[in-house]
Order: C-alpha cells, then structure tokens, then sequence
C-alpha cells in the first residue's frame, strides 16, 4: 500500500507542475486565479496523503496499527489550508469585482 501512496503522489506533483503555467502565463486574469485555486486544493489532497505515508511508515516501524494520530495532524492542517484556500479566493475575486464595477479614478480626475 506504501507504493500506491507514492505513486499517487507523485501524479498529483505532476498535476501541480502541469497547472503552473497557467498561472504564469493564463490569458486572462480569472484563468490565473482558477489555477492557483487547483494548485490550493492539489496541495490539500498532498498534506493528507503526507499523513496516511506517515502512519503507513511507522507501522512498517512497529507502531501501533492504530495509531492514527500522526494522520490527524496532517488532515488537521490540510482542513486548515482548505479554509484559508477558499476565503482567499472569495476575497480576491470580490476585490475584482468591486474594482471592476468602481469608475475609472483617471478618468474623473481628467474631467474636473
């Protein structure tokens, strides 16, 4: 089960590095922003796959098969990471709104 944990893994890296250049690149800015929110959640199912390799390591150590506690802390900061993921999207995407719907500030400053 360890070499199904790894692999896993490593595909999900290569999701990471394959979404990258949509976020250097992207052709508009929403584009941009959707992919930073993948590279978010990738790298949440990353951390939880950290904690259940670690609980499977220290079994093949001696550790209790029910020791599960290493694999909360990392579900722990993965649920953390989760939140803080998607407020910052919400709080981004408002500010484009916002921004998007206020006049142009040179614009009036050229008409007074």
């Amino acid at each position: 089960m360890h070499d199904v944990h790894v692999v896993i893994t490593v595909l999900v890296l290569v999701g990471v590095l394959t979404t990258l250049p949509r976020v250097l690149k992207g052709p508009t800015l929403m584009d941009r922003i959707l992919a930073v929110n993948v590279i978010g959640t990738k790298t949440i199912v990353l951390l939880a796959l950290v904690g259940f390799l670690q609980v499977e390591l220290g079994i093949a150590r001696g550790a209790p098969a029910n020791d599960y506690a290493r694999a909360g802390f990392w579900l722990d900061v993965a649920l953390a990471y989760s939140l803080i993921n998607f407020i910052a999207t919400i709080a981004v995407l408002k500010y484009l709104e916002r921004r998007a719907r206020s006049p142009d500030v040179s614009n009036s400053e050229e008409l007074a």
